[in-house]
């Protein structure tokens, strides 16, 4: 097996696996089925292309990335692999030719677009097709808790059924633990199906969040980051990629960009297909050193050279925005990703979650969990730990955390450096309020939820506190020179540290994690950025008001707004 795999690696032009890559291809062979979670770039495609290169039969690949299905077809014929792909962008006569080449055995793979599956023709042909393994790419879009859920994903459990005995792998580039078991449970996978998480840590990018306040102090921000990443139009250092909130946003930033002298153009899905493709072939090919776009650019865009990825409002999720920035230093070299906020992002937001997308108006439940997705990322932008390790928790991937990345904004901040936002805090200061916070904590430990271990740190009278005699305890009002608000974000950043966390279901409360109690006790030091005194809270789930909602949208989105008022 070890030297089979060893010289098909070289047949792919490669002297060496990525991390985790050979673990995967070893369990998909002798095991027969899993689920891999790895970074966009992280070479997830090796490990379902290397196995079909040597199983007998021809794999199925079904992946929504119809752009790239061309240039992926065309890399695999040139080692040796037959291959080719099924989409509704070919015509009746060559999807017919193709069919008949399936049925024959004719390729060893075979991308497949999702809403493919169920026409007549390929249905038919899967109970009599010799399929050794089908690999799902973009395996979060089954999932309806995802960041990307797509209808069509829905039918490839009926595909596995009618190939009881093909392998199976599940390939996704950000998914957290519920995500992942919606998908198993989607596809028909038994919950005890492996499941690998390798290369989310990114110790090249320096990850950054900052809120703004004005349009000028945002394209300052803007600028900065390119001029340390890119120093000057020309310059040939590299590429970035500048995300907007909406169309008009992405056509404006890329004129003020150009005006500046930067070879810039942007994307979006409102351009015409040439328009598109021209963008995209320009940034691909090294012409253009910016590309400002809406979120309909990236997917697949494997340009090595990219220093700077800047979201110009926050995207609808962390994974979202993890996926995104991570197309940010693939070449291992130091990379850039910032992520600009503003108090109305919370209202605009809130409305286009409710406003339902593509899909219409959504449920009630379905509106609360992706606006729930939405303060997940705003609460990793404001909080105070380690933004590599506060993003591999998310994911759960605490094998690799690091204990503080070194080169983010708030790693920065806590080994001194002063920052734009805000001045460097005294360690012995930060270590002895974190520790009375979390003595707050342990006081109201699987009894009660986090506002009753603020109403003790802050002295307030409470109910629960006098009847389980808190208020008497040393600890009542140990931070009362400090809000309550201000409390309130303290304890948001412990429990993005790692520190706190819940139990009890449906009325949880709140408890003191072992890595929280070690911190308590002074076992080892507090890694933390302090919440701003004078930043106000806009942590609270704002409702959405006319005009806040409506601030940043594009025309098309206002005339919509305005009817459904």
């Amino acid at each position: 097996m070890s030297s089979d795999l060893a010289s098909a690696l070289r047949r792919f032009g490669h002297e060496a696996f990525r991390p985790g890559q050979r673990e995967a291809i070893e369990t998909l062979l002798e095991v027969g089925r899993l689920l891999l979670v790895a970074p966009t770039g992280g070479g997830k495609s090796l490990t379902y292309q290397l196995p079909a290169s040597l199983l007998s039969g021809t794999t199925l690949v079904v992946s929504p990335l119809i752009a790239l299905m061309h240039d992926q077809v065309a890399a695999l014929e040139r080692v040796g692999v037959s291959a080719t792909y099924l989409a509704s962008t070919l015509s009746n006569d060559e999807s017919r030719e193709r069919f008949r080449k399936l049925a024959q055995g004719h390729y060893d793979l075979v991308y497949v677009a999702p809403e493919r599956l169920m026409l007549g023709g390929f249905s038919g042909l899967l109970a009599d097709l010799d399929c050794p393994l089908v690999a799902i790419d973009e395996a979060h879009c089954i999932s309806e808790w995802g960041h990307d859920f797509r209808p069509e994903y829905m039918q490839i459990g009926s595909v596995l059924e009618a190939l009881p005995k093909a392998r199976v792998l599940a390939c996704t580039a950000t998914a957290t633990p519920v995500v992942r078991d919606e998908i198993l449970e989607r596809l028909g996978l038994p919950a005890d199906t492996p499941q690998i998480l390798k290369g989310f840590a990114r110790p090249n990018l320096s990850l950054r969040a900052h809120e703004v306040g004005s349009r000028q102090e945002r394209n300052r921000r803007v600028d900065a980051v390119l001029s340390e990443a890119l120093a000057n139009p020309g310059a040939g250092r590299g590429a970035a990629i500048v995300y907007a909130p909406t169309r008009r946003g992405a056509e404006a930033e890329a004129q003020r960009l150009s005006k500046q002298g930067w070879q810039a153009k942007c994307y979006h899905a409102g351009l015409s297909a040439k328009d598109r493709d021209l963008s995209q072939s320009l940034f691909i090919d090294g012409t253009l050193e910016i590309v400002a776009a809406t979120n309909a650019f990236g997917m697949g865009i494997d340009r090595a050279d990219v220093r700077a990825v800047v979201h110009l409002g926050p995207p609808g999720s962390l994974e979202s925005f993890y996926q995104e920035v991570g197309r940010a230093g693939r070449d291992g070299e130091p990379a850039i990703g910032l992520l600009l906020h503003a108090p109305n992002d919370f209202p605009t937001r809130r409305y286009l979650i409710e406003r339902g997308g593509d899909e219409g108006s959504s449920s009630p439940e379905v509106i609360e969990h992706k606006w729930n997705l939405f303060l997940d990322l705003m609460r990793w932008a404001d909080g105070g730990t380690c933004r590599h390790d506060a993003v591999l928790r998310y994911f759960g991937d605490e094998e690799e955390t690091v204990g503080g990345c070194g080169i983010c904004d708030v790693c920065a901040q806590i080994g001194g450096a002063a920052t734009a936002d805000a001045d460097a805090q005294d360690p012995e200061e930060v270590s002895l309020i974190v520790r009375k916070a979390l003595s707050g904590v342990a006081r109201i430990h699987g009894r009660f939820g986090l506002t009753a271990s603020v109403a003790l740190l802050c002295g307030k009278s409470d109910d629960r506190l006098k009847r389980s005699g808190l208020d008497q305890v040393s600890t009542f009002g140990v931070l009362e020179d400090k809000s309550e608000k201000w409390i309130q974000r303290l304890q948001r950043r412990l429990v993005t540290a790692g520190w706190v966390g819940f139990e009890g279901g449906d009325r949880p409360v709140a408890i003191l994690l072992e890595a929280g109690a070690a911190v308590m006790r002074g076992e080892v030091p507090v890694r933390l950025v302090l919440p701003s005194e004078t930043r106000l809270d806009s942590l609270a789930p704002a409702r959405p008001t006319r005009n806040a909602a409506a601030a940043d949208l594009d025309s098309e989105a206002l005339a919509l707004f305005e009817q459904l008022r």
